[in-house]
């Protein structure tokens, strides 16, 4: 189960104080499917940071599994994004000069995985995401959609109990945008936790439940 007490996050640029989050309390159980929605600058994307481990908080707590990553190194975190946490980024954050199988493999190869178990593996996941025809295609040879599909491929590599998704369809269709929520869906059904950050309503009605934020706050 993942929790936060209390959550706080104070940005400082210079003299001014921005407080991204405010006493944010939120509990996801394991195998949930959660939409966390609101207007840009409400806390989606920090509190989605938090969460990924991404960022450390002010004040307050993220807890997974009961422990307190706050109070983790930063080499336990890593251990925790490597096995633990799939991302998927709004900008796919994929790496332009490698083809779709290396781009997945990736991972696999920063958690020592052998060569030929991970590209076996990347092979697998992008069937598993209807790429299967794609492995040797760069990036900027696929669509949106497809790049998006890629990057889910990437999250799954490791195996990750939770999906993250900050904004994944916000840079798709809207086709393209339902094909990615029926992978999640899907995901989903095999007992991962999802959690999606959107400011679209109707993608956050897919989700099993919705938190809606603002100015910093997740209101009830």
């Amino acid at each position: 189960m993942i929790r936060t007490e209390n959550l706080t996050k104070v940005y400082r640029m210079g003299e001014v104080e921005v407080q991204a989050l405010r006493d944010v309390n939120l509990e996801i159980q394991d195998g949930e499917f959660i939409a966390i929605a609101g207007p840009s600058g409400s806390g989606k994307s920090t509190l989605l940071n938090m969460i990924g481990c991404l960022d450390k908080p002010t004040s307050g707590a993220v807890f997974i599994d009961d422990i307190d990553t706050g109070k983790l190194s930063e080499n336990k975190l890593a251990e925790i994004r490597r096995e633990k946490i799939g991302f998927i980024f709004q900008q796919f954050n994929l790496i332009h000069t490698l083809n779709a199988l290396e781009n997945v493999a990736l991972p696999m190869f920063f958690a020592g995985v052998g060569r030929e178990t991970r590209l076996k593996r990347a092979e697998e996941l992008l069937a598993k995401v209807g790429l299967g025809d794609r492995v040797d295609h760069k990036p900027s040879e696929l669509s949106g959609g497809e790049q998006q599909r890629m990057a889910i491929a990437r999250a799954l590599s490791n195996d990750p109990e939770i999906i993250i998704g900050d904004e994944p369809t916000g840079n798709v269709d809207t086709e393209a945008g339902n094909a990615i929520m029926d992978l999640l869906e899907g995901l989903n059904r095999e007992g991962r936790t999802i959690i999606v950050v959107t400011h679209d309503a109707e993608i956050a009605a897919r989700a099993g439940r919705t938190k809606r934020m603002r100015d910093g706050k997740v209101l009830d």
